[in-house]
């Protein structure tokens, strides 16, 4: 038996039960998602920090101009006038995802992964024009992730497409679903799909710092099919975070998961965006390179690689061009302990920025290597090239791969001559 024995349907349509996660800062790319789409599962694409992704691909100027209008407040540690431009946010919103829907071909859908912790120092406005936003270029769904907000649902409730559009939400125990589904059922709009991601997934963990290692995915995913079960609740779950095989795949649908969410495996995709020689370090990773911190200024536990470059930022807080992490009123604690680091500072010495990290820049740039707990495995996943580098698989050769393996094998891509 294997994943192709099994259909996922949302809406009245059938997918392939393979869901490609949604990885910023634009790791899943426009192309990742649209290959995912043209095999008949669901891609997603990522809206963090939306504006830059679009200077970067259609030449736009959103980061200049937003640097340009708060320069002033470029050495001062109090961020609370450095706001987005709430028409921009929504412009660069609409340019990405029309972009990305255009390329769409094939059976399948391509659904926003809404990062809801982008706080933007205006948690609520700038949450409900992205959502609007992405709406009205056209999106196939919405998965609302890291930090789930309660209040989602009220923003969007009179969106002409509200009941059309397709909402998820990753939740990461049966007390956060549970919350969730309260306000929900009073807008008689429960999702549309449930993704439950344990605690081997890649980047923010929803669990606390102290206590992600305790959980186990199969655990919650469990409790949440009994949950949904009591409720008499018949919403699809997908399980996520840590489903590195097919077999995978197949042992959660046959406990009743009605697909899977994958993303580890696809980091080293041609279509993937990391740059190739960070894609290297991923294949190369060993388990030991593998590391749960709090760097992140968010408060959540974070998986990341050893050798991320982020790790050992000391630089500038970069709010006035970024900022999509300043909490309302402008703070960020990275802020705080560079400007305290600055201060403790004796004459010659290096600055030292101990605790956190600049995660703006380091996403931007592509130096926050965040990974799930399987990275160790992906030269597992791929050939050795004749000049000791490994070769990128296409999307298509890993999707396949999910779909028609069995016993645990992993089908190599066809060897390149280099």
């Amino acid at each position: 038996m294997n994943v192709d024995n099994f259909r996922l349907e949302l809406g009245g349509k059938e997918y392939v039960p393979i869901i490609i996660g949604g990885m910023g800062v634009n790791i899943s790319t426009t192309e990742l998602a649209v290959a995912a789409a043209k095999l008949g599962g669901i891609g997603h694409i990522s809206d963090a920090i939306v504006s830059y992704v679009c200077d970067r691909i259609f030449n736009t100027s959103f980061v200049s101009r937003k640097r340009k209008k708060y320069a002033q407040y470029s050495n001062n540690p109090d961020k609370s006038a450095v706001l987005f431009d709430l028409e921009e946010v929504a412009a660069a919103q609409k340019k990405y995802i029309e972009y990305t829907m255009g390329k769409k071909t094939g059976p399948g859908s391509i659904f926003l992964n809404c990062m809801e912790k982008l706080t933007m120092n205006s948690g609520i406005e700038t949450l409900k024009v992205r959502l609007t936003s992405a709406m009205d270029a056209g999106i196939d769904g919405l998965t609302l992730a890291a930090g789930l907000n309660l209040r989602t649902l009220d923003l969007i409730k009179d969106h002409s497409r509200f009941r059309d559009v397709k909402i998820g939400i990753i939740i990461s125990s049966v007390r956060a679903l549970a919350i969730f589904l309260k306000r929900a059922v009073r807008l008689d709009r429960l999702p549309d799909y449930i993704i439950v991601e344990g605690p081997l997934a890649g980047g923010h963990l929803g669990f606390g710092p102290g206590d992600w290692q305790t959980f186990d995915l199969k655990t919650i995913f469990t409790e949440v099919l009994a949950f949904l079960k009591k409720e008499e609740l018949n919403i699809p779950v997908i399980p996520a975070g840590g489903i590195f095989t097919g077999t995978d795949a197949v042992d959660y649908l046959k406990m009743g998961a009605k697909g899977v969410q994958v993303a580890t495996r696809f980091t080293i995709s041609k279509e993937a965006g990391l740059p190739a020689e960070v894609k290297q370090n991923y294949i190369n990773a060993k388990e030991e390179d593998i590391v749960v911190n709090m760097a992140s200024t968010t408060g959540y536990p974070m998986r990341m690689l050893t050798s991320s470059p982020t790790l050992r930022y000391a630089i500038r807080p970069n709010c006035e061009g970024l900022g999509y992490l300043l909490e309302n009123g402008g703070k960020c604690t990275y802020i705080d302990e560079y400007y305290a680091a600055l201060e403790e500072r004796k004459t010659g010495e290096p600055l030292v920025i101990k605790e956190k990290t600049c995660l703006c820049t380091g996403m931007a740039n592509y130096d926050c290597w965040t990974c799930g707990h399987t990275t160790y495995r992906l030269k597992e996943t791929t050939n050795r090239l004749a000049n000791g580098k490994w070769q990128l698989p296409r999307a298509e050769d890993i999707f396949l791969d999910y779909q028609f393996s069995t016993d645990h094998t992993i089908r190599l891509p066809e060897q390149e001559v280099t």
